[in-house]
């Protein structure tokens, strides 16, 4: 009769004999991990809704990496109930398909901003941007008021869209053609914002930062704020998600 135990302690006495069987567990491993891969074309299940950033929306955002917001917010619920109940539904992976570099993780020293699209006015966003101890007394954050007054000035909105779409973000010719033209009437009502409404769905079109005579650093940040965590349904997902779960049972 095969004893186990005994062969078990040999293995375990003899390093090259073990070394040898942890390597070939640790191939095994891999090879069930990744081989899949080569299979599918992406690993991230798509949501109706997702779109790329509108070029305002994306200049706000790398003005938001530029100031070093993601060290005390991150972009990230997690699946747990606590953060559910206080943030809503957890992120999905495709929220986030078009981040580069994504703003996921668990640092907080502010809450997480994952959802905080359409939570506050504009106005809110400004005065706390100003003054954050104005609208949150116990807020630690530092002011931004340089961003009002700043105009948003990017090197060249059109490369940017081009590097992206070079690193799999859909920008369309006719994206990256009008990317300094759609920047501006953005968050100006009275511009000729043409088609942008139709290549970004669910555009925030206005001024956002009380200044309709300009364009500033200000406007791009609450633009790219107010559109976290709006643009997936995620009622109805959960929804899909119970279905799928009752199905398994």
């Amino acid at each position: 009769m095969f004893n186990f135990m005994q062969q078990h302690k040999k293995v375990e006495r003899n390093i090259t004999l073990l070394a040898s069987f942890a390597f070939i567990a640790v191939v095994i491993g891999s090879v069930v991990e990744i081989v899949p891969l080569f299979w599918i074309d992406n690993t991230i299940e798509e949501v109706d809704g997702m779109r790329p950033y509108t070029p305002l929306e994306q200049a706000g955002r790398d003005i938001y990496v530029r100031e070093g917001c993601y060290s005390c917010h991150s972009q990230m619920i997690r699946p747990f109930r606590d953060e559910v109940e206080r943030y809503g539904h957890y992120s999905l992976a495709a929220e986030s398909m078009y981040d580069h570099p994504f703003q996921w993780g668990s640092k907080r020293t502010g809450p997480d901003l994952a959802r905080v699209g359409g939570r506050y006015s504009d106005e809110w966003h400004v005065q706390h941007l100003i003054d954050p101890r104005s609208v949150v007394p116990e807020s630690i954050m530092p002011p931004y008021a340089f961003l009002a007054e700043t105009d948003l000035n990017p090197a060249d909105p059109s490369a940017h869209l081009i590097a992206l779409r070079r690193v799999g973000v859909p920008y369309s010719d006719r994206d990256i053609e009008r990317a300094e033209a759609d920047m501006r009437a953005q968050a100006n009502p009275n511009k000729d914002a043409e088609d942008l409404a139709e290549r970004y769905p669910n555009t925030l079109i206005r001024d956002f930062d009380g200044d309709p005579s300009r364009l500033t650093e200000m406007d791009a940040l609450i633009a790219y704020l107010q559109i976290l965590g709006t643009l997936v349904d995620v009622n109805s997902v959960a929804a899909q998600e119970e279905l799928a779960e009752e199905k398994g049972r």
